[in-house]
């Protein structure tokens, strides 16, 4: 029993990996490495710190001394510099160069860049991981027809397969987004206090070429190429808008596709999996509720409303910085992430187990169609040689006493009877019943899932990386 609040996206939803991103860990030993970073770039620019330094201060990169810190930070208040004296406390002989000519936010943005990195790229796999299972069940169901529907009323069929390309297009697109943000990340760089690298100028005598090259020397020594061209302090938190929209976009996905299940599984068609000894409700032990599709809805709902908090933050920067983004961003960022991150391993929970009522689905088709035939009738009474107004009338008269029958006495759909009954449609009444197949009903539903998949998903695999993503936690 824990007698203080706990955060449920970790204790939850999300599984290790990105919880370990936005870590505390994680974070510091980034601090370290970008000091280790700017102190070899400095030394190979020229300045006086010595290959012992610098092994001194790789000794100890991983091997933080946070209860010194935590005992620093009391005092000076300061976070940055509790974890600056830490580190000169271990490694000694480098006390004097650590942090050189640098700025809090030199550890503090690009350490935040980094993280954002890597928890994006968490983010690309798993998307690759919904995406596949929702390839294969799009293949797998291209030809079973289902009723369509406008309004959330029946329409015209479509297939199983052809609505979940509808829910992998949305994540096609998101995807190609994700990789263009992905494609030209940039890190804040080594631009000092107020972004004029002034600092740094000083300490290399005015020489702004070596200044440029510090920057690039040590980006490039944490793995990226490119920096935002300009800063105040900070990076521009527009960009952080732009992140957290970008999960938003997947969220918005995500949530389309549970809305559905949650209404194909209220139709008994189709359901998320379900265990054997699961519980759907503690007072109707018949109920098998869609709760992961509930419980990807309400994430997604948190992470769709995390980008006007960024919209606000990025707005209200005075001139080269203000520090109310801070104790901000150390919540809407990795929430956003966590959520996400929940979101996407009950995605891939429902999408490998979806289960399937094709008798169901029959049913329901055959509850419908029977009105939605009624202009193939038409026609082909009329090639028979019938009046087409004089059928378009009858087959009116037919239809309002049907659904009547249906509505109101609660009645089975007898449409098709009472045409065959009738002496006007007498022609066709033998060829009726091969009008009914739905599967002339579907149109190019088949066919478009098949180059939908080898036009655009397919290729899209065979350019990445992917290796499926299994979720450590439960879901």
């Amino acid at each position: 029993m824990k007698d203080i609040y706990e955060n449920p996206l970790i204790t939850r939803y999300a599984d290790r990996k990105t919880a370990e991103i936005f870590s505390d860990d994680y974070k510091f030993r980034l601090w370290r490495k970008l000091w280790i970073a700017l102190a070899e770039s400095e030394k190979e620019l020229g300045l006086d710190i010595s290959d012992e330094q610098i092994a001194e201060m790789k000794k100890y990169a991983d091997d933080i001394n946070y209860d010194y810190a935590e005992k620093e930070e009391k005092i000076v208040r300061h976070d940055v510099m509790a974890h600056v004296h830490a580190f000169g406390e271990q490694a000694k002989k480098a006390k004097p160069i650590i942090h050189l000519g640098a700025t809090s936010c030199y550890v503090t943005d690009n350490a935040e860049l980094i993280q954002i990195y890597d928890a994006l790229e968490c983010v690309r796999q798993k998307m690759l991981t919904v995406m596949d299972k929702l390839r294969a069940f799009a293949i797998k169901y291209k030809d079973l027809p289902v009723l369509g529907y406008t309004h959330l009323q029946p329409a015209q069929l479509t297939t199983l397969g052809k609505r979940a390309t509808l829910w992998l297009y949305d994540l096609y697109l998101d995807y190609g987004d994700l990789k263009y943000l992905m494609r030209d990340y940039k890190l804040r760089g080594v631009k000092g206090t107020t972004g004029t690298q002034a600092s740094f100028l000083s300490l290399f005598d005015g020489d702004g070429e070596k200044v440029k090259q510090l920057q690039n020397k040590v980006v490039k020594k944490l793995g990226f190429d490119n920096v935002f061209a300009v800063s105040g302090q900070t990076y521009t938190r527009k960009f952080d808008y732009a992140v957290v929209s970008m999960l938003s976009k997947i969220a918005q996905s995500a949530y389309k596709f549970a809305n559905d299940m949650r209404i194909m599984q209220s139709f008994k068609e189709v359901e998320e999996p379900f265990e054997k000894t699961q519980i759907g409700s503690s007072a109707m032990a018949y109920k098998r509720n869609p709760m992961r599709s509930e419980r990807i809805c309400a994430l997604a709902r948190f992470v769709e409303s995390m980008p006007q908090n960024e919209a606000v933050t990025a707005s209200t920067q005075w001139f080269e910085r203000t520090l109310d983004d801070s104790a901000n961003k150390r919540l809407t960022i990795p929430q956003a992430f966590l959520a996400l991150d929940g979101v996407l391993n009950i995605y891939i929970n429902i999408t490998e187990n979806m289960v399937v009522y094709p008798n169901v689905i029959a049913r329901r088709i055959n509850e419908e169609l029977p009105f939605m035939a009624t202009e193939e009738i038409l026609m082909e009474c009329v090639k028979a040689g019938g009046d087409r107004q004089e059928l378009h009338e009858a087959i009116r008269r037919h239809s309002m006493e049907s659904a009547r029958a249906v509505k109101e006495r609660g009645e089975r759909n007898d449409l098709i009877d009472r045409i065959k009954a009738d002496k006007k449609f007498a022609a066709v009444k033998g060829v009726i019943d091969g009008i009914l197949s739905p599967e002339n009903f579907v149109g190019r539903s088949p066919e478009q899932v098949t180059d939908f998949l080898s036009e655009y998903i397919d290729p899209l695999f065979k350019s990445e990386n992917y290796t499926p993503f299994e979720p450590d936690i439960r879901v």
